[in-house]
């Protein structure tokens, strides 16, 4: 079991970072996947990236390719997402969600298991 609660999110101009932390409770973190996902209004949930359980894979998007990193920190149960040069179309609440070992498929919502409640990126032009 693993309870997950996204931090970091905000209002922001056009062209300005920000960096996403999704802290873990429970235990054995370093034994499961995580995904970014990200939901504007009236759109449907979408992925962003994804890490595997040491780090050593990490998956993007291509709208975010170049601009988002994800990484981990499993001493401090904790998965990151810097995003660089926002644009408004970056603008949604990100979800973090985790699965034991690796999802079926990185970018489905379906293949993860547990989510955190999401945090508000907005970026105005």
């Amino acid at each position: 079991q693993v309870q997950l609660v996204e931090s970091g999110g905000g209002l922001v101009q056009a062209g300005d970072s920000l960096r996403l932390s999704c802290a873990a409770s429970g235990r054995f973190f370093n034994t499961y996947a995580v995904g970014w996902f990200r939901q504007a209004p009236g759109k449907e949930r979408a992925f962003v990236a994804g890490i595997g359980t040491s780090g050593g894979s990490t998956y993007y998007a291509d709208s975010v390719k170049g601009r988002f990193t994800v990484s981990r920190d499993n001493a401090k149960n904790t998965v990151y997402l810097q995003m660089i040069s926002l644009k408004p179309e970056d603008t949604a609440v990100y979800y973090c969600a985790a699965v034991k070992w690796s999802p079926r498929r990185w970018s489905t919502s379906d293949g993860y298991d547990y989510w955190g409640q999401g945090t508000q990126v907005t970026v105005s032009s």
